[in-house]
């Protein structure tokens, strides 16, 4: 096709947000002056008039770099002039036209612009062109369903490929800068090939909007049909008066969210559990696990707080009642009450109450609850090995429960109970995880105030609650576990204090539980002091408790049986009801041995007494230990061995003795492990005693580490150890200079019953154990076993 270009000086009429082309006829509105006076000038002129869009439709007053340079040449079929100074005129668009230039007209836009006539052709190119073109825009006007079918068949049948494709284009909805490119394509060929790519581009989108428009349609037909089949459901059930179960439910719990005072994290995350289990079958798995998972959010204590009494004289009323002695334990807690009344948001104290078994440590927490009345709740972790049990499953574990620390607190139903973490130094670990891990966050007031728990999934404030921990020992629980808690040792009860708590608490307890009346059992103090001395030997009081509860039972057959109306056991009868005495008390040796010493140990349940025995024979100098000693109590008997010879001479041994004689070292209950360095100087003054023939005091016991120099060192666990000399009827403790110290923590009675010596090296030890020469037997003599052994751990 040819074309031809005429120069012409038109009027220029910018539009705004449309574009005319050739043969297209349009009502346009007239408003701005400029515009005006370029309709009057083409009317007055040929009627024919430049049409350019501006590139921004927002700018009232263009500038000719605002107007695109390809527009237009309209005739003006028809002006009307409407009220408000506007003017609706008809066009009907000729031929396309470039502006060459603006000439210069203050009134209007003048330009020279170049007209573009065209001249059909006909080639194979723009019929195959045509033909494509008009079935693409068919396709086009079956998906997209805008266009009517009887002006697709009028446009089709235009002979003329150059208006047919401005007659398509015009009909297309398309972009401002679309319509334009294909409006600046004076060219047939290049004409056709754009509206050819932009016809192809327009398929591809409708045919994503059908995908996407049948996808949509499909769901929403399957939810309008879920939709339906529910209502229908609802309209039967209401008809027969019944509501639907799940629904029924969902309603409940929505009902109890609202009216419970959750935080608003809280309330949120349950109305949308609550929302998805209105939608569920009731019968679905998924639909219990919500349900399980309801129940703990609302039985949770979220909001709910208990007042704490703080009357310290009444809550120091309390603790005196439930326990005897443990001054320190009862000051503490006193003192956190103090500081409760003065400053209210204080967080809870991580209390450990560390002592041997039967001191009082578990119900000692129950007396803290019932002192600051708040509600108590225990957890044993004994044997706890996986770390779930304290941070719980993940709701995606079939059976899936909260771990121990939320269920404690839900059993509490408060936010502020006394929570006490029951041997926590019987935790393990295993492949399961490390649960003592797992406790550093319960345990840590810095952390503690949103604990998370895997199944609840929300945090959970901690900071107000009393955590009490008990362990026999602390050497079992986890550094970082340990530095988080406040250690208070309890040492073992002194005579005097188990005669008190039997008489106040264990026997009425016995006498009340067993069904007798007051007066039906009579029971001296020489008699529990009996009891206390000849049939237990613990640092607690579990063992008297149960001798105790014996005596009850006897009396109550008696009773029964009609024998007696009244029973009254003294020392002389105490054999009867409880069998011949299982502890001899007194001295913890009979009499001076040779080679004997008594030393002090710790163990786990309390002091107690350690014989060592040591016998002397002809041989070549060969050392052996026996009992079960651990690696550092044999270091401690080597240590000793090599300090005698060293001093041999001046104990009064022949020098020659290690090359002539063997010595045994023994510790009797071989069975029983021992370990640790405090029997170091006790077998130093054995092994002397053994080798010089002099025999040791039998009223001293001792301890201490001993160095090869004979320098003696402190060791740990000195309350418990004096308390055990104290029970085994010794009269004087050889203690390391060092440990001078720790006698503030001993009673003031027992320190009275008791002499101490405190030394720095094995002569002030030998000095002082070892009776003189003189007063000693002639010749060597065996040692005998006497005395119970103790683990020295």
């Amino acid at each position: 096709m040819a074309v031809k270009a005429v120069r012409r000086q038109l009027p220029l009429l910018p539009l705004r947000g449309i574009l005319v082309f050739p043969y297209m006829v349009v009502h346009l509105d007239v408003g701005r002056e400029k515009s005006i006076a370029a309709m009057e000038e083409a009317m007055v002129q040929d009627k024919q008039i430049l049409l350019a869009t501006q590139k921004d439709p927002r700018i009232d007053d263009p500038n000719p770099e605002d107007i695109y340079p390809v527009g237009t040449i309209a005739e003006i079929k028809q002006l009307l002039k409407i009220p408000g100074g506007t003017i609706r005129v008809l066009v009907e668009g000729i031929s396309r036209a470039r502006t060459l230039t603006y000439l210069d007209n203050d009134k209007f836009y003048l330009v020279d612009a170049e007209e573009y006539t065209e001249e059909a052709v006909a080639s194979p190119e723009i019929e195959a062109l045509t033909r494509s073109v008009i079935f693409q825009f068919e396709q086009y006007v079956k998906l997209s369903k805008k266009i009517p079918a009887e002006t697709v068949v009028s446009i089709v049948s235009v002979e003329d490929p150059g208006r047919l494709a401005d007659i398509i284009g015009a009909h297309l909805n398309l972009k401002q800068e679309d319509k334009q490119r294909l409006l600046e394509a004076v060219d047939l060929v290049e004409r056709l090939e754009t509206l050819y790519s932009i016809l192809s581009r327009e398929l591809e989108i409708l045919e994503l909007e059908r995908k996407i428009g049948a996808r949509v349609r499909k769901q929403m037909e399957k939810t309008q049909k879920e939709y339906y089949l529910r209502e229908q459901l609802k309209a039967i059930q209401k008809e027969l008066g019944e509501r639907g179960e799940e629904e029924n439910e969902a309603q409940e719990f929505k009902e109890r969210i609202a009216a419970a005072s959750l935080p608003a994290e809280v309330q949120e995350k349950a109305e949308r559990e609550a929302e998805r289990l209105g939608k569920m079958p009731p019968m679905a798995a998924e639909a219990v696990v919500v349900r399980t998972y309801l129940e703990w959010l609302l039985a949770l204590p979220w909001e709910v707080l208990t007042e704490d009494r703080l009357d310290l004289d009444r809550a120091e009323q309390v603790l005196n009642e439930d326990h005897y002695g443990l001054k320190k334990v009862k000051e503490r807690i006193l003192e956190y009450l103090a500081v409760r009344k003065l400053a209210e948001k204080m967080k809870g104290p991580i209390l450990c109450l560390v002592g041997p078994p039967g001191v009082g440590k578990t119900s000692l927490a129950k007396s803290i609850a019932r002192a600051m009345e708040r509600r108590f709740v225990r957890v044993s972790l004994g044997g706890v090995r996986d770390e779930a049990e304290i941070r719980g499953h993940r709701r995606t574990y079939v059976g899936a429960l909260p771990g121990r620390i939320i269920q404690g607190m839900r059993q509490a139903g408060s936010k502020n109970p006394v929570f006490l973490l029951d041997e926590i130094d019987k935790m393990s670990m295993d492949f399961r995880g490390d649960p003592s891990a797992a406790l550093l966050e319960v345990l840590d007031p810095e952390q503690n105030n949103s604990f998370s728990d895997h199944y609840i999934e929300l945090p959970f404030d901690l900071s107000r609650v009393l955590f009490v921990t008990t362990a026999n020992s602390t050497h079992t629980i986890p550094r970082a576990l340990l530095d988080r808690m406040e250690v208070i040792h309890l040492p073992g009860y002194t005579e005097e204090e188990k005669v008190h708590i039997g008489r106040k608490f264990l026997l009425p307890k016995q006498i009340r539980e067993h069904g007798l009346e007051p007066g039906q059992l009579v029971l001296s103090d020489n008699t529990l002091k009996a009891v206390i001395r000849e049939y237990t030997r613990e640092a607690g009081v579990r063992n008297l408790e149960r001798s105790l509860a014996t005596l009850c039972r006897k009396a109550a057959r008696q009773v029964v049986q009609g024998r007696q109306k009244e029973v009254r056991i003294t020392s002389r009868n105490l054999n009867t009801y409880l069998g011949p005495a299982r502890y001899r008390f007194g001295l913890a040796e009979r009499s001076d041995e040779v080679g004997v010493a008594t030393g002090l140990a710790w163990t786990e349940v309390g002091g107690d007494v350690l014989s060592i025995e040591v016998s002397v024979m002809r041989g070549k100098g060969n050392l052996t230990l026996t009992g079960q000693l651990g690696d550092v109590m044999r270091e401690s008997a080597q240590a000793g061995y090599t300090y005698v010879r060293s001093r041999a001479r001046a104990v009064g041994i022949p020098d020659d003795f290690h090359e002539k004689e063997d010595v045994h070292i023994h510790v009797p209950e071989g069975a029983i492990p021992k370990d640790g360095p405090s029997a170091g100087i006790t077998m130093a003054t054995a092994l002397a005693s053994a080798l010089s023939g002099r025999p040791v005091r039998r009223e001293v016991a001792m301890t201490g580490e001993i160095t090869l120099r004979g320098r003696v060192l402190p060791v740990g666990g000195i309350k418990e150890k004096i308390l055990a000399a104290h029970r085994a009827g010794v009269k004087t403790v050889i203690l390391p200079e060092e440990n001078r110290k720790d006698l503030e923590e001993i009673p003031r009675h027992v320190r009275r019953r008791l002499r101490f010596v405190f030394v720095k090296d094995m002569d002030q030890v030998l000095a002082e154990a070892l009776l003189p020469a003189a007063r000693s037997e002639a010749g060597r003599e065996k040692p005998k076993t006497v005395s119970k052994a103790a683990v020295n751990k």
